[in-house]
């Protein structure tokens, strides 16, 4: 990390969808706060000057779903570790899943959390509250203490509630005051003991399947709750096309519904399992190209509004044991930022909107303040080269987890600083 009360970043593009500022701007910082653009305040002598010619200068990333293991999995990562990951891959702010263990259903773990990433320094990391007690699925969580501890969101994350009443509570209560709730849409008994799309390849290498249908059949479900409720509810980790229209309706019928997709999930298939490949082992499963293809559409035109990593490291021994008894997900906030650049080598996506996706949109979904570069806000910065070329390998990776379907591949677009609360804490 390099300390310096007063940093100018200068000559480079800035791009700050909440603003809609695109141009060549220079950013000023003191005390750890945006405090102008372009021309500096008067008497401001920089302490460190970071020269961004023929870079992107943008916010911080901002990514929804980021496991870091801490507390109860140390053995596969640490808040430590994740953090300095996340800054490497130009993330500032990580959404933390409440299936820690213990819980975060209390406001103590919500607060040991936030509070030791701000005191590690790398990024912040919000704890997503837990919907329900233990994440049982039965008993409702004390939900505006968490609230009050750090927690933007509610989620019971992979678990499923009891039933659809502990649902309609759960809404309910959430609506009351105003919780946005994340929901993984998924129908356990549809999905069954499923490691795999249902589809062409799940029959050719006898592995089971999980139906499209596990996902459309409790995304109905969950809009005919929200509806009822009146709850915002944030999808999470879409994977399917039947899933995204049905999402684009209700969005258009004015429910308050939001939802966000996983990048691996924008550039993998169900083809990409060929081979028992365990570190394709994902769940929601990779889909058909179909799938794929509209997702990346449902991107660009905003029905789905936020990209996230979906980041879960595991030690090597997760991954190696036949396919369905490898653990589920991918090592990806190094992937991330390339990910969603290569949506713009690719036409997806526009590089602001590619940025938004990543900025300001998540930021929107949490209902909080980041992802922009207002005057006064926190300056959480990345600033990256969009045509430097590397490889992904796992002695430079800094995350604890190397399962990651893309280790060995070429990317371009590289970040060179991040900047969290006005401290570089990576330089490449």
């Amino acid at each position: 990390m390099t300390t310096a009360n007063k940093i100018e970043i200068i000559n480079g593009r800035l791009i700050d969808p909440a603003n809609n500022i695109d141009g060549q701007h220079n950013l000023h910082i003191e005390n750890g706060k945006i405090c102008a653009i372009d021309q500096p305040p008067a008497g401001f002598t920089p302490d460190l000057t970071i020269d961004a010619s023929n870079q992107i200068v943008c916010p911080g990333l901002v990514d929804l779903s980021v496991r870091v293991r801490e507390p109860g999995q140390e053995h596969k990562a640490t808040i430590e570790s994740e953090t300095r990951a996340a800054a490497k891959g130009g993330i500032t702010t990580i959404c933390c899943p409440p299936d820690t263990n213990p819980i975060i259903d209390t406001p103590a773990v919500a607060e040991m959390i936030h509070n030791k990433s701000l005191e590690i320094g790398y990024a912040r990391a919000l704890p997503i509250g837990a919907l329900t007690q233990g994440l049982e699925g039965n008993q409702l969580s004390e939900m505006v203490a968490l609230t009050k501890a750090a927690c933007p969101v509610m989620s019971n994350a992979y678990v499923p509630l009891a039933n659809t009443l502990v649902e309609r509570r759960a809404l309910e209560y959430a609506a009351t005051f105003g919780i946005t709730v994340f929901i993984r849409p998924e129908d356990r008994h549809l999905r069954d003991n499923g490691c795999i799309h249902e589809g062409v390849v799940c029959a050719r290498l006898g592995l089971p399947g999980i139906p499209e249908a596990a996902e459309s059949v409790a995304v109905a479900r969950d809009l005919a709750l929200a509806a009822h409720t009146g709850c915002t509810i944030h999808f999470h980790a879409l994977s399917t096309a039947t899933a995204l229209e049905m999402i684009r309706t209700a969005q258009h019928n004015g429910l308050p519904i939001t939802a966000n997709v996983a990048a691996h999930q924008l550039h993998l298939t169900e083809d990409d399992i060929d081979g028992f490949n365990s570190n394709c082992h994902v769940i929601p499963p990779l889909r058909t190209k179909h799938d794929m293809d509209e997702l990346r559409q449902g991107l660009a035109t905003g029905v789905i509004g936020a990209i996230c990593s979906d980041h879960q490291p595991h030690e090597p021994d997760a991954k190696e044991a036949p396919f369905p008894s490898t653990m589920p997900g991918i090592s990806a906030l190094e992937t991330l930022l390339p990910l969603t650049l290569k949506l713009v080598q690719d036409g997806v996506l526009d590089l602001a909107t590619a940025v938004a996706r990543l900025t300001s949109g998540p930021a929107e979904i949490l209902g909080l303040p980041l992802g922009q570069l207002s005057i006064g806000s926190d300056a959480d910065i990345c600033i990256f080269d969009q045509e430097q070329s590397w490889q992904l390998s796992a002695d430079e990776m800094l995350s604890a987890g190397k399962n990651t379907p893309f280790l060995n591949q070429t990317f371009t677009g590289q970040v060179t600083h991040t900047l969290f609360q006005g401290q570089v804490v990576f330089q490449s």
